[in-house]
């Protein structure tokens, strides 16, 4: 007979944070330059805070460089306290990577990390959290939370449709 070990197993997790509304864009800016609007603002202001009923820590945060994403995960780090000097920003959640990388995406982050929190753009954000989640998700909304958890003590072991949902915010949830 195994003797039982009173050690839990970890459990990681997996943040999807859409940005908030932006501004139109003008024929002088580029897509990338985009900036939230006031209204954008205050509803990732607000999600932020929503976002701290369910979770102490946001463990690695992960952005697209675009500006609108960068400004939306700025104001969720100001939210938990955080400094953005922690912010790690990869250009692949702004130039669409395929699907075929996401499990390596994520494979080779650190273990120092039970959580990892990624600020992007639809189509990709929402068709990375469905490639994750078991269950159904749906379109994130500008601002939108999902938080998907995994039985695996390691990145490496975080596989398609292998997250189970535990919350999906939504602005709506405000009301």
């Amino acid at each position: 007979m195994k003797p039982v070990s009173n050690r839990q197993a970890k459990m990681k997790k997996l943040i999807f944070i859409r940005h908030g509304k932006a501004e139109d864009q003008p024929g002088d800016i580029s897509d990338f330059e985009r900036s939230l609007t006031l209204k954008g603002k205050t509803q990732s202001r607000l999600m932020a805070q929503l976002l701290r009923s369910h979770e102490k820590d946001l463990g690695l945060i992960i952005t697209s460089p675009a500006f609108r994403a960068l400004e939306t995960a700025i104001i969720f780090e100001r939210e938990f306290g955080l400094s953005p000097d922690g912010l790690k920003i990869s250009s692949d959640l702004y130039f669409n990577l395929e699907p075929s990388a996401y499990i390596s995406f994520f494979s080779t982050r650190s273990e120092d990390y039970d959580t990892i929190t990624l600020f992007g753009h639809n189509f990709l954000i929402s068709e990375m959290a469905a490639f994750f989640a078991a269950d159904e998700t749906g379109v994130l909304p500008k601002s939108g939370v999902l938080c998907l958890s995994f039985d695996a003590d390691k990145w490496s072991k975080v596989k398609k449709a292998g997250g189970k949902t535990e919350y999906f915010l939504t602005p709506k949830s405000l009301l």
